[in-house]
């Protein structure tokens, strides 16, 4: 029987523990979700890194026009970057490298990284993430990660990991064992599975978003399912597996 955990934010993370397992992390306002859509929009990669400095050593070297650096941190945008809101870049990222800096979920990714394989999981693509678990790693201990805010719980995250798990129980075949903070996040999502756009816009990081006029990026994130990219983490860069 496969074991699922759910930790509730990315100070939970104990990297040695991640070892051999697989690792699905959330940070649904908003870097996974721009992560998937950045992906979907057409760039070449997404490359977490830690904060504005180790961004601009990254990007050193490489040609004007291969690469975006995009970040903020605790909600402002890192000066001379893009901010990591996912419609903007639409028209921006083909064929590029996203260098990203965020205050959580980019934290959490590279925290992710001894896992044996790392998922990056939103709204968005929920389904095709669970379609990938079924296919691939039916045998493997899977630990599901909200990133939070700043060393605290996010709804959004709980409600994603919620819908997650639903897409897997689709396949009633398979049995899970899941860990009392993963029910929780199942029996949220069952109970407000039609509520995600107005679910976000309550969270404490969505009346952020929506203080900053950016209604149209969080109704466009509380999309369940409807990207079917499945971006992985290789210990270096984000691409779609």
């Amino acid at each position: 029987m496969v074991k699922i955990h759910l930790l509730l934010k990315k100070e939970e993370i104990d990297e040695e523990k991640m070892k051999n397992h697989v690792a699905v992390v959330f940070d649904v306002l908003l870097a996974t979700s721009t992560i998937t859509a950045g992906l979907h929009f057409g760039a070449k990669e997404v490359i977490p890194v830690h904060q504005r400095e180790e961004a601009l050593t990254v990007a050193k070297g490489r040609e004007e026009d291969s690469f975006l650096l995009v970040g903020e941190y605790k909600g402002k945008t890192i000066d001379g970057f893009h901010h990591p809101k996912p419609l903007p870049l639409k028209d921006e990222v083909r064929g590029k490298s996203i260098i990203l800096s965020t205050t959580n979920g980019t934290v959490a990714v590279r925290k992710a990284s001894t896992a044996n394989q790392v998922y990056i999981c939103s709204l968005l693509n929920g389904q095709a993430v669970g379609e990938r678990l079924l296919e691939k790693h039916r045998d493997e201990t899977i630990i599901l990660i909200c990133s939070g805010s700043d060393g605290s719980f996010c709804i959004e995250d709980f409600y994603g990991a919620g819908y997650l798990l639903d897409c897997l129980l689709k396949d009633e075949q398979q049995v899970w064992k899941m860990t009392d903070a993963a029910q929780a996040a199942l029996l949220f999502y069952q109970a407000n599975q039609h509520r995600s756009e107005e679910i976000l816009q309550k969270s404490t990081v969505g009346q952020r978003i929506l203080g900053r006029g950016l209604e149209n990026d969080l109704s466009f994130v509380a999309q369940c399912g409807v990207l079917p990219i499945i971006p992985s983490f290789d210990g270096r860069s984000i691409q779609v597996s």
